[in-house]
């Protein structure tokens, strides 16, 4: 199993993405936790997990973590980062769409708009329908999505550069109103040991979702939904909000 649409991005993942606060982040995602009932310790699914810096967090705060992606070339990244001592983290390459757990978890956590990436509404019914069986009866469920105004605003049809030591990104997006697919066109250029550069080209796909259709799915598949905010802190929306932030409880 695997995809290759990660194979480029997997190397530059974490330089692109270090402007994210992890440890901070966990920590909302552990108070968020502990006030909805699922107590440290427990067992928690880092699903569509990436290279792994967020369920490595978690396992710093004593969570006992599964990290599923579909990639393994993300999943190569997660692997070689270095856990607190008498920790570890169950690995598993596997479709967020079809994933199979030997047992249920106290919590589903699915981070940086990774649900985007579903851009057909079955394949997000089915992803819904996965966690509720895998987790505890009033076990909790926590994601975030991109907004309607991030993909419209933000992503639009502009353009980006960005750059960390050694590495350069030239990220061009194409926004259709009509189907609320946004593609992302990225061009990577990475600094070898010998000082000459190489090339890499990736195309991402999202699917803008909107929020009536994520609460109704919610329902549908047998989640209550208990907060929705603009931060992992469950902070009040606004219309400026870029992301949003849910938590739902599996009902059994």
């Amino acid at each position: 199993m695997g995809n290759s649409q990660y194979t480029a991005l997997a190397r530059f993942y974490d330089a692109l993405n270090s402007g994210v606060d992890y440890p901070g982040w966990a920590s909302s995602i552990a108070a968020v936790l502990a006030g909805y009932g699922v107590p440290g310790g427990s067992i928690v699914l880092d699903l569509a997990c990436g290279s792994g810096a967020m369920t490595v967090e978690l396992a710093k705060l004593g969570y006992d973590m599964i990290g599923c992606d579909i990639s393994g070339d993300m999943l190569d990244v997660a692997r070689s980062r270095p856990l607190p001592d008498g920790r570890s983290v169950l690995w598993i390459e596997q479709d967020m769409r079809s994933f199979e757990l030997y047992g249920t978890v106290g919590a589903v956590v699915c981070c940086l708009d990774s649900l985007n990436y579903l851009t057909k509404k079955a394949d997000l019914e089915k992803c819904f329908s996965l966690c509720h069986n895998y987790l505890d009866p009033g076990g909790v469920f926590i994601f975030d999505v991109n907004t309607p105004r991030k993909f419209r605003t933000v992503y639009a049809d502009r353009d980006y550069i960005m750059e960390e030591d050694g590495v350069f990104c030239g990220w061009s997006n194409d926004w259709n109103e009509k189907t609320k697919i946004c593609r992302f066109y990225l061009t990577f250029f990475s600094e070898n040991a010998d000082g000459s550069w190489s090339r890499a080209d990736e195309t991402q796909t999202e699917r803008c979702w909107e929020m009536r259709t994520i609460t109704e799915l919610l329902k549908k598949t047998g989640f209550e939904l208990i907060a929705v905010g603009s931060t992992p802190d469950m902070d009040e929306i606004t219309p400026e909000t870029e992301r949003w932030h849910f938590a739902a409880r599996c009902l059994k």
